[in-house]
């Protein structure tokens, strides 16, 4: 186990490499820079500006710094909201993304964990058809089209939840529904045929052949070894929900960071572009890893490193 772990860590901490290199020389590939501008700068001002974020550097000892300033977790300044740092945006968006995405995980699992088990126990019949053409309609349908879906109709037409903004709970009802559209319908999916395998399996004949009565058989045996791979599925289910939020926060006018990144992409901020590439990078792959390792500790039959 702590070789594995050691062996993890070290490519965790290679892909956030990767990661941040490919961010950094992609973005000063693109032609122009933060500070151009449809009224032209003088020459003189936009000289001071670049020696003040240091941007007059090479780009090697450009990246370099900002190599050292991530090992340390300082992400800069930013260079279109004066006097903020990408580490206070991050800490005053991120808190709202996380709430968003917590929300849509829990109602990911709370819907999408009972409609694949009920799917898999009343295999073709017409508890199985509904929820799984209404698992490929959610898997189809881009989320920012939900989310105007859902706008147009309950919040325009019905007027029954507010259209946009975050605060009040009612707020959150329709952008929480329209991220964990697809994220509901891919963990239905997943429990369903991950059921169906099972009960295949010879330990579930055997149980039912011990006279244990059929509730017992699907709560001891089915379930729990159904769930491995929709456990094995949480870490990049909870990341992608996260990053996937970026469009719904700016349909919904919610104030996550999401919306600062989309809007340092168009401002060419490249701090921010950078630092909230590398935050849900070092997110994602912790939640893999962890995901992996909760996958292992459930199922005794997955081993992380051979004997």
């Amino acid at each position: 186990m702590s070789r594995y772990i050691f062996q993890r860590v070290l490519a965790m901490f290679l892909v956030i490499w990767v990661v941040i290199t490919a961010t950094f020389f992609l973005m000063r590939a693109i032609p122009g820079g933060p500070f151009d501008t449809e009224k032209k700068i003088p020459e003189s001002i936009l000289r001071n500006i670049q020696a003040r974020y240091r941007l007059d550097q090479p780009l090697w000892r450009q990246y370099v710094e900002y190599l050292g300033r991530v090992a340390v977790w300082d992400l800069g300044p930013s260079y279109k909201q004066e006097g903020r740092t990408v580490n206070d945006i991050i800490n005053d968006g991120f808190p709202v993304s996380a709430t968003l995405g917590g929300l849509s995980l829990f109602v990911a699992l709370l819907v999408g964990l009972p409609a694949g088990i009920i799917s898999a126990l009343r295999q073709n019949r017409w508890q199985d058809y509904v929820a799984m053409f209404t698992s490929i309609v959610l898997v189809s349908v881009p989320n920012f089209i939900l989310a105007a879906l859902l706008m147009y109709v309950f919040a325009l037409k019905l007027r029954w939840v507010p259209a946009a903004l975050w605060g009040k709970p009612s707020q959150a009802v329709l952008p929480t529904i329209a991220l964990s559209g697809f994220s509901l319908a891919f963990v239905a999916r997943l429990t369903r045929s991950s059921m169906l395998e099972v009960i295949q399996q010879d330990y579930v004949r055997t149980a039912r052949s011990k006279g244990l009565s059929e509730m017992a058989v699907i709560y001891r045996h089915m379930i729990k070894n159904a769930l491995a791979p929709v456990i094995a599925y949480l870490g990049p289910l909870a990341a992608a929900v996260l990053t996937g939020s970026f469009v719904v926060e700016m349909i919904f006018g919610i104030p996550g960071l999401g919306r600062y990144y989309v809007t340092s992409i168009s401002n060419r901020d490249y701090t921010v572009i950078l630092g909230t590439t590398v935050f849900f990078g070092i997110l994602l792959v912790v939640l893999v890893f962890i995901g992996d390792l909760l996958t292992a500790f459930i199922d005794p039959r997955i081993r992380l490193e051979k004997e």
